[in-house]
């Protein structure tokens, strides 16, 4: 009674009974976590001790390996559940049985990928160790559940019960991570859309090659294309790229650039916000080993820290792991499609979605590439492209995939050395593992499973390819001794920020769709500033805000001449502004509502009905239109003049004057703190208007998506299109000196659990760019709460 109850409390908050509120909000602190005394758990080996500290983070002393993964099972269970859930849900494709037909598009896309299927293969060919880690981790999490809890208010008013956890669940979120951070099928249907739209000319600007480079010409597949253009816009639809917000910071001093004579290692991974947010601090102790940093709830290990010996970080590679197929379907044979060796048959199974109560059925088909991806947004009549289906080629699904033990292994690395050992089984995705140990050693590694390209393959994984071409075809996957690397380099220091970490005509192949290096040439450029870092010019590091876009674009910025008066007080404003992204002042907002206005202006005309969907900040395209060798762009295709790029810019800032009227009022309000707010939305209360002020954790934050402090802005969001969406999901700095003197923040709190006070305790320090330390000797650990897991017989 008192769960339908709560129901009605969070969906129709207005005109609830007060008497009802506080019977909902007794019962729902039963929900917070047992932080002190003693639980007795089936599955535990020996006692194991939890200090949580004053910022809800656990210390856990453990008597064994197997029992520190079993006791951090519990804690993300207590503090993470609901999060748990949703993401092992994502992996199954099992969203719309509680969200309904929202979420129906995502199901069937991570059904036809495979994704949970693919996770049983590999929990198969796993090896028994890491199989009894992940399993470890699954009896904690599952003594959690079994102890009968009061669950927390997601699972009540979305009437769901938790399944005992699996094996499969973590290794199936651990590939969604991978799918998330692998987008290069996204760039090949981006680029086969635009083809039909654009001269090669015009899209060798539009997709900009790397700076510096030059492009090369694509193979002409515009008449393969018409038939499966559709699919590839619904695909991009159902599953949006997130362009430039694809990103990370890493880089590591060697002793002889620092003041004490020790690497200094700083990391900031960019990942979309949310509520709670994506890690999970934890410190995990037993004899085989000590480790402090990020956790993900649902993995057993730590993914980004430190042991007692080392430190590593990561930025995402961007390598290419991904190919997109245009599949012919055989004209005679019915079910088969062609290949070199002549027709073959796919192979296809039935999968079943419920949305709701209601169960929806479609036919999954595979090709010898991979998973037929087309069909998983084929139109409600069932239609699927006529003659020819796209079917997606991937590293990360294949059954060898053993990156769960690379991430255990790395955990337990020595030193430097045994580190990059430890990582040889990491598949995917592609990451850059930037490191250092107390003797100094630093350096980097790139572990994938990186597809063997033919030297006949035009098009490298740039756009989709006739499947059955044999000179397209994989040829295997490059050996772990050829992933690139660096140790001790002579500069002292390696800096990596997803641009290019490899020379024009390394091999093998890598990639064409680098970042461009705008970050890591400013992380360079302050790193150059000073003869020996410390950690206090690693924080400032961290927290610049100089936006190498506005400085690009600050002479035409500057030089724009509106015609209205809003114009003419909007320039005034930001007269003299010096490009740095500060959240108390209105020029940086003035230069961001300019530049969306100036995007618009610059490309619309050209991209016609396509537009919408290729809205971005584009910062290597505008850059080039702006200064010159792509000025064409300026003049609007549809009319009869000819117009100048000046013409725009001051036509784009009445445009950005009016719209910033509309939305802030006054000159006098314009912040960019304020219209650049962390979007840390809670899923699915976050966009329940209602509730969602209750669950989301916003905060006022500085930079943009070209400063070092990045906070990317999704600009064809009309609604909000300055709010900060990707950013520094996490920042730590590592002192190898003395490990325990490392900084670390997330962006919200410990906790997913919105009674909590450790819900979104971080935010404002995190916007800030403030640090703590998690020291690991008892002692040390600021106003500890003693929980004791104690082993307990199981239930009969």
């Amino acid at each position: 009674m008192i769960r339908r109850a709560l129901r009605l409390a969070l969906l129709a908050v207005v005109g609830v009974p007060v008497v009802l509120v506080a019977g909902a909000f007794l019962y729902l602190r039963q929900s917070l976590p047992q932080l002190e005394g003693e639980l007795a758990l089936p599955g535990l080996g020996a006692r194991v001790e939890v200090l949580r500290d004053k910022e809800g983070i656990p210390h856990v002393f453990a008597a064994h390996e197997r029992d520190a993964h079993f006791a951090l099972g519990f804690l993300h269970a207590q503090d993470r559940l609901w999060q748990m859930e949703l993401q092992r849900r994502v992996a199954s494709g099992r969203l719309s049985e509680v969200l309904g037909e929202r979420t129906f598009d995502t199901d069937r896309l991570m059904r036809t990928l495979g994704i949970a299927r693919v996770a049983e293969r590999i929990a198969d060919k796993l090896d028994p160790a890491t199989i009894a880690s992940l399993e470890a981790y699954a009896s904690g999490v599952n003594a959690f559940l079994e102890s009968e809890p009061v669950l927390p208010v997601e699972f009540l008013a979305m009437r769901v019960k938790p399944e005992p956890w699996r094996v499969e669940d973590s290794l199936g979120w651990m590939l969604v991570m991978a799918w998330d951070l692998s987008g290069n099928w996204r760039n090949e249907l981006a680029r086969l859309r635009l083809a039909a739209k654009l001269s090669p000319e015009q899209l060798a600007q539009f997709l900009a090659p790397y700076p510096g480079e030059a492009a090369t010409p694509l193979p002409d597949f515009r008449a393969l294309y018409p038939p499966v253009e559709d699919a590839a816009r619904r695909l991009l639809a159902a599953s949006p790229d997130p362009g430039e917000a694809h990103g990370s910071n890493n880089w590591v001093l060697a002793g002889s650039r620092t003041a004490s004579g020790k690497p200094l290692l700083a990391n900031d991974p960019h990942l979309g916000l949310q509520a709670p947010a994506i890690w999970y601090f934890a410190h995990v102790e037993s004899p085989q080993g000590r480790v402090v940093g990020a956790t993900l709830p649902g993995l057993p290990y730590v993914v980004l820290g430190r042991n007692a010996s080392l430190a590593w970080s990561m930025t995402t590679t961007l390598g290419d792991t991904q190919d997109l197929f245009v599949e012919r379907l055989s004209p005679k044979l019915d079910g088969h499609y062609d290949t070199p060796q002549g027709p073959r048959a796919f192979v296809t199974r039935e999968e079943k979605v419920m949305v709701g109560k209601h169960a929806r059925s479609f036919i999954v088909r595979e090709t010898r590439h991979g998973p037929v991806i087309s069909d998983a947004v084929a139109s409600a009549a069932g239609a699927a492209p006529k003659g020819y289906v796209l079917a997606l080629a991937w590293a990360g699904l294949d059954e060898g995939n053993a990156t769960a033990r690379a991430g255990l292994e790395m955990n337990r690395a020595i030193n430097a050395p045994d580190f990059v050992l430890s990582v040889r089984d990491f598949h995917a995705p592609q990451q850059t593992l930037v490191y250092a140990d107390k003797d100094g050693r630093v350096g980097f590694i790139a572990p994938a499973r990186l597809p063997i390209r033919r030297a006949d393959n035009d098009a490298m994984g740039r756009v989709p390819v006739p499947g059955w071409e044999a000179k397209y075809d994989w040829q295997g996957f490059a050996p772990f001794e050829q992933m690139p690397r660096a140790v001790d380099p002579p500069s002292g220091a390696l800096v990596t920020a997803n641009h290019r970490i490899v020379p024009p005509d390394f091999k093998p192949f890598m990639t064409t769709d680098w970042m461009p290096p705008y970050r890591a040439n400013r992380i360079e450029a302050l790193l150059a500033g000073q003869a020996k870092h410390d950690v206090a010019s690693m924080r400032r590091i961290q927290g610049d805000v100089e936006s190498s876009l506005a400085m690009a674009m600050r002479p035409a910025f500057a030089a724009a001449a509106p015609e209205t008066e809003g114009g003419k007080r909007a320039a005034a404003l930001a007269k003299g502004w010096d490009g740095v992204m500060r959240a108390d002042s209105p020029a940086p907002l003035v230069f961001a509502a300019w530049y969306r206005e100036l995007t618009r202006l610059v490309y619309s005309d050209e991209l016609g009905e396509l537009f919408p969907d290729f809205w971005d900040q584009r910062a290597a395209f505008m850059i080039a239109a702006m200064t010159g060798p792509a000025s064409a762009w300026c003049d609007d295709v549809t009319t009869a003049g000819t117009e100048t790029c000046p013409q725009l810019a001051a036509r784009a800032m009445d445009l950005a004057a009016a719209d910033l009227a509309k939305r802030y009022g006054s000159e006098s309000g314009w912040r960019w703190g304020e219209a650049h707010v962390a979007a840390s939305d809670h899923r699915p209360f976050g966009a329940v208007p209602r509730v969602a002020r209750w669950f989301n954790v916003p905060v006022a934050t500085p930079g943009d998506t070209y400063s070092v402090n990045v906070g990317h802005t999704h600009i064809k969001d009309e609604a909000r299109p300055f709010a900060n969406r990707h950013a520094a999901s996490l920042r730590a700095i590592y002192d190898l000196e003395d490990l325990d003197r490392s900084l670390f923040m997330h962006s919200t709190g410990q906790s997913g659990n919105r009674l909590s006070p450790w819900y979104g305790n971080f935010a404002e320090r995190w916007a800030a760019v403030d640090y703590f330390t998690i020291p690991t000797a008892k002692e040390a650990i600021a106003e500890p709460r003693r929980l004791v897991l104690a082993p307990g017989p199981r239930a009969p």
